[in-house]
């Protein structure tokens, strides 16, 4: 079985090195290898649900599903909505392990969240990655939620704690599941340990994208049950609405 690839290490070099873009290979400028135009030319998601972040056509919006019902979390989190060239960044960190990029990406996550914090959002105090099964852990040998939350942590100083939610069952993967499909996929999925550390306390779950919202809302609504008082999502990108442009 492979463990947590000791994420410090892996990306050592690629910090203390004259940087080049990752997208376009010119010269970045920047103390992380994404240069101006290419970082001005991500999604970025200027307008979305005040509450789930689901991208609408206008800013201070709440998206109908979240406005017939509040979801177990408080607000989601997310810089950019999941579209090109971010959602191949993604994909190279999360399935072919080029950990630089997650790197990267939870980097530009935490200056992102620095900001949100000096506009007056409420820090949590605790990171929690979104778990995975030990079968996908040994196949994939790593947690990328895991990893963003690590590397978020240092920036943020925010503690990060990889070991208080279980993921139970093998669930199917949600990539491809319609909505109901994806709730009762993720049903008495996730378990917590030491419950006692969550008392009172505002967490943030920490993920890679957020689609339909089924773990986060299956995973806030398990976290308030065992006493935390505010679950948000911290996440790098949030998909459309299906059909949507």
């Amino acid at each position: 079985m492979h463990c947590q690839p000791p994420c410090k290490e892996q990306v050592y070099n690629w910090l203390n090195n004259d940087h080049e873009c990752l997208l376009c290979n010119e010269a970045t400028e920047q103390p992380y290898p994404l240069c101006v135009a290419c970082e001005a030319e991500l999604p970025w998601l200027e307008d979305g649900c005040q509450v789930c972040a689901l991208p609408l056509p206008m800013r201070g919006l709440t998206c109908a599903q979240c406005s017939r019902r509040a979801p177990a979390f408080y607000r989601v989190e997310a810089p950019w909505h999941y579209g090109f060239p971010l959602d191949a960044l993604i994909s190279r960190f999360k399935y072919h392990s080029q950990w630089p990029l997650g790197r990267l990406l939870a980097q530009l996550l935490g200056r992102w969240l620095t900001h949100r914090f000096s506009e007056g959002l409420p820090r949590p105090a605790l990171l929690l990655p979104v778990p995975v099964s030990r079968r996908r852990l040994r196949q994939r040998g790593y947690n990328q939620a895991g990893m963003l939350a690590q590397w978020l942590a240092g920036q943020i100083q925010i503690s990060s704690n990889e070991h208080l939610l279980k993921r139970l069952i093998d669930t199917p993967a949600q990539q491809g599941l319609k909505a109901s499909e994806r709730k009762r996929n993720l049903q008495q999925v996730f378990a917590v340990e030491h419950s006692e550390l969550l008392e009172g306390r505002h967490l943030a779950l920490v993920d890679d994208v957020l689609t339909t919202g089924a773990t986060a809302q299956a995973l806030a609504s398990l976290l308030l049950s065992a006493g935390a008082r505010r679950v948000d999502v911290y996440c790098l990108a949030r998909t459309a609405k299906p059909g949507s442009t």
